[in-house]
């Protein structure tokens, strides 16, 4: 993955209203070119950026004017603004099925094992010396980052044929905050629509400008874009149990592969009455060379279940695959800095066949570690969290 050029972040805004006014701080940061669409003149972002904000606050539905453009206007070739938000809910704040671990011995015997388990756990002590050792990620408490991203996607396909995406870039911002490791918030924002994710250790929930707050189902989970080089240390407890499959090549790179699958008890405990988690699983490619994780892929399936006898079932398929790149020490960890994450959506079964796609680059901008004044009261869930939801929202399926 080629390093990214570097990208303007917006985190003041003049305050137009009053010449000597102080500047306005956003709560999360947005690339110099969403707030140069929001309008032809400094004045006019400003008072759209603002009613942006202000719907945001009041009641999640954010105004039409804030991204600069008419709501008509098809975004990531989203037929509404509510598929819109569900589309990019789905690329932006998406879950891996396991929980967080918070063992600080990244290690585990391999008396016992398999040579598939065995050296599985071989290739994972590489990877903690590749991203600083152990030292320098049980040293880490806490930590936040600010990233960049950019958007595309495709029609929903009526065939199971190659889909790409096409039109224009989407573009945004996200800040995220962890607290170790269980703890963490997400506030993700993409031409003026927002979506807000997190989990206290007891739960993980999500909302965005057009849904309400609601709990994922089963134990609460981590975001999957720690595990695109944020987090080297959840990242090596999740493939400690996983198992080598063998060997690829990616972008030229010689990769071991590992792959773990969730449990049937995980599965279980992440369906609902309407759907039924069939299987989920994760795969890690990491580099002979550097020992780095340089591609990380998930495939889930999801069956519909249906009420009336004799209906062919449907199922929803989602594969995100995620090119990883420019690493960089910080603070002595070696993270990276950006990367390409592409979303194939595949509804099959009856007389329904459609596939679309999506595709995110992002980059990240800032990353800071031990955050000074992080409490637990900074990851509560909502107010209005709405608990055991039955619409498969969960699971990445739009209508």
């Amino acid at each position: 993955m080629q390093k990214q050029p570097p990208a303007s972040m917006l985190k003041l805004c003049p305050n137009y209203d009053k010449e000597d006014g102080l500047d306005t701080v956003l709560e999360v940061p947005i690339p110099e070119e969403m707030f140069t669409n929001m309008g032809s003149n400094g004045l006019l972002r400003w008072q759209n950026l603002r009613a942006f904000m202000r719907a945001q606050s009041n009641d999640g539905k954010s105004s039409s004017s804030s991204s600069g453009s008419s709501s008509s206007v098809s975004r990531l070739s989203s037929g509404s603004r509510g598929e819109f938000s569900a589309l990019l809910k789905l690329v932006g704040s998406p879950l891996i099925p396991f929980q967080a671990q918070s063992d600080h011995a990244l290690t585990r015997p391999i008396r016992d094992c398999s040579i598939e388990a065995s050296t599985a756990k071989y290739i994972v002590q590489q990877y903690v010396a590749a991203t600083g050792g152990q030292g320098a990620l049980n040293a880490v408490s806490s930590m936040y980052a600010v990233g960049q991203v950019k958007m595309i996607g495709s029609e929903m396909s009526q065939n199971d044929g190659n889909v790409q995406p096409r039109g224009d870039y989407e573009v945004g911002g996200f800040v995220l905050w962890q607290k170790n490791p269980d703890l963490w918030f997400l506030e993700l924002v993409v031409s003026g629509f927002k979506v807000s994710a997190g989990s206290d250790g007891k739960v993980s929930w999500s909302q965005s400008s057009t849904q309400p707050c609601h709990a994922s189902k089963g134990p609460p989970r981590p975001l999957r874009r720690f595990f695109q080089g944020l987090d080297p240390r959840s990242t090596s407890n999740l493939f400690l149990e996983a198992v080598c499959i063998g060997e690829n090549t990616i972008s030229d790179e010689d990769c071991f592969v590992l792959k773990i699958e969730a449990a049937p008890e995980i599965l279980r405990a992440q369906s609902s009455p309407h759907t039924e988690l069939v299987h989920h699983k994760v795969w890690g490619y990491f580099s002979q060379r550097t020992g780095l994780l340089i591609h990380f892929e998930d495939s889930k399936l999801v069956r519909m279940k249906t009420a009336s006898k004799g209906n062919h079932a449907a199922f929803w398929e989602t594969t995100m695959e995620t090119a990883i790149g420019d690493y960089r020490y910080v603070d002595g960890i070696n993270i990276a800095h950006c990367g390409k994450t592409s979303v194939t959506l595949f509804r099959y079964g009856g007389k329904v066949n459609h596939k679309r796609k999506i595709e995110e680059t992002w980059t990240i901008e800032e990353v800071d570690f031990n955050i000074c004044g992080l409490s637990t009261d900074c990851f509560l869930p909502p107010a209005d969290l709405k608990k055991d939801p039955e619409n498969g929202g969960d699971h990445g399926i739009v209508s």
